[in-house]
């Protein structure tokens, strides 16, 4: 394994990789600072970008991204009380008390070292754990790849919440739209209506591209909203060295919970946060502190997220299967540049993976240092007005829609589907949903055909072959268990009502 970790420094360390995972942080810590641009979105506007690079050196920008984009939302989190990205929610309550005492400084610089304590922890649990699954994924054949399809595509269960026919809606036009193209058995053109520009299929760069940046700035722009600016003052004073060792049990909390939450798909980052925010006021010796400005309760979150940074990779590299809106991005990286993510990889491309492990840790060093040196402009960036913003970044979008193959076609693709996103967020639909049947479409199709072509048309393929139905019935127990956990929570709520 040496070796491979040589190979993979020997890239990550070349001076264009270097640069570009500088460019991805400090672009993530600005996306993470402006609410409204999550760090997926962040990673989606640079995705048209990373088009012309190696493939190693652009997953490492964006994975610079994803990291910056952690610490920069807990910027706007600290200061005016909105956070920049959904994981720094639990940071709104201990960090803007802080700000609101002058103690600005100390929250954004506890939020900077314990987030890059977690994220070097992340890519030791990250190699911990992906190196031996990918091991074990190396006996899959097209059934056991279907029935990998079938169990990510059972995951929306998990993130759908309550209405899981719409969840389900969603993801069937994700499938449908996945189909569009040229048959991959026949060569007969589907969904095509009569022109050459489908033929190809949708781009899922662009597909994404629409439901998840443009739809959020048709969001922003129909749904309006007061928009925030820092108030009062504010010191950039940061913490001591003693009062970082304070924090030790809450970043070992932040830790656990960030990769307990980054293994489960839907689970996220901010889910993590606030499981650590409560189990770190728990732990504590001042839990009197929480709500009123504790260290501990900007530590324990901060250090959750950005642990998910790199949990949420393990599925991905292992399985090919994405368990969050980030890893998505990752996933349709990968597919741009023809790299299929899943147990091969390990062994086809190991100076592509290892190279990643290298470069989150060279990535999380890079946003201790950027985060420093960053820290008044990366303020000042908060206060930018919304109608300058979201021109320029649709002005982005168009632009790197259109050099994924030279032809407006792709920009046609991300205006459609972001106005398709809009309408979805709108009702109450789910995009992450769209975007698993998107890309998880072709995997199932293909390896379902490929499956009854070895079987000579027998079904009890699936069944036969132990890793197969192993993840089926995995696939089943995920998709049914929210359902029984809902209805139990139902029915306590019931029982609870009858009895008061």
């Amino acid at each position: 394994m040496l070796d491979r970790f040589v190979l993979g420094a020997q890239l990550a360390f070349q001076p264009v990789a270097l640069l570009m995972m500088l460019f991805g942080v400090a672009w993530g810590i600005v996306g993470g600072a402006l609410p409204g641009i999550s760090g997926s979105i962040a990673m989606a506007l640079l995705l048209p970008l990373t088009f012309g690079m190696n493939p190693a050196v652009a997953l490492m920008m964006l994975a610079g991204v994803y990291i910056g984009a952690m610490y920069g939302g807990s910027i706007t989190a600290i200061l005016i009380r909105t956070p920049g990205t959904p994981g720094a929610a639990a940071t709104v309550i201990d960090g803007y008390e802080l700000h609101r005492r002058g103690l600005s400084g100390k929250a954004l610089g506890v939020s900077l070292v314990t987030g890059t304590v977690g994220g070097l922890a992340s890519v030791v649990i990250l190699v911990a754990f992906a190196v031996p699954l990918s091991k074990v994924a190396l006996a899959f054949g097209p059934p056991e790849y279907f029935a990998l399809g079938v169990f990510g595509l059972a995951l929306i269960s998990s993130f759908v919440g309550r209405d899981l026919l719409k969840g389900a809606i969603s993801a069937l036009l994700g499938l449908i739209v996945a189909t569009a193209g040229t048959d991959p058995f026949s060569g007969t053109p589907r969904f095509v209506f009569g022109g050459t520009d489908l033929l190809t299929g949708v781009e899922v760069a662009a597909g994404m591209i629409g439901l998840f940046a443009v739809s959020e700035i048709f969001y922003q722009i129909a749904e309006g909203g007061a928009w925030e600016t820092i108030k009062g003052r504010f010191t950039t004073a940061l913490p001591t060295w003693a009062e970082l060792v304070r924090l030790r049990v809450a970043m070992l909390v932040g830790i656990v919970m960030g990769t307990i939450e980054g293994l489960l798909p839907g689970g996220g980052g901010a889910i993590a946060a606030f499981i650590s925010y409560n189990e770190a006021k728990r732990w504590s010796k001042h839990p009197e502190e929480f709500g009123r400005g504790s260290l501990e309760g900007v530590a324990a979150p901060e250090t959750a997220n950005n642990v998910v940074t790199g949990t949420a990779l393990i599925p991905l590299l292992t399985f090919g299967i994405p368990g969050s809106n980030s890893a998505a991005i990752m996933l349709a990286a990968m597919m741009l540049h023809g790299i299929a993510p899943g147990p091969q990889l390990f062994e086809r491309s190991p100076q592509l993976v290892y190279g990643l492990f290298v470069g989150l840790v060279i990535a999380n060093l890079m946003m201790l240092g950027l985060g420093l040196l960053a820290l008044r402009p990366a303020i000042a960036v908060v206060n930018v007005r919304p109608p300058l913003l979201f021109a320029a970044i649709l002005a982005l979008v168009l632009v790197g829609a259109y050099s994924i193959s030279n032809r407006m076609f792709e920009v046609w693709v991300v205006l459609l589907m972001g106005l398709v996103g809009y309408g979805m967020r709108r009702f109450g639909f789910n995009v992450l949903a769209m975007v698993l049947g998107l890309v998880l479409g072709f995997l199932v199709e293909v390896n379902l055909r490929r499956s009854l072509l070895i079987s000579l048309g027998n079904p009890w393929v699936f069944f036969t072959r132990p890793i197969s139905l192993v993840l089926l019935v995995f696939a089943l127990i995920t998709l049914l268990w929210p359902i029984v956990r809902r209805a139990r929570e139902g029915h306590t709520v019931r029982r609870a009502a009858a009895t008061a």
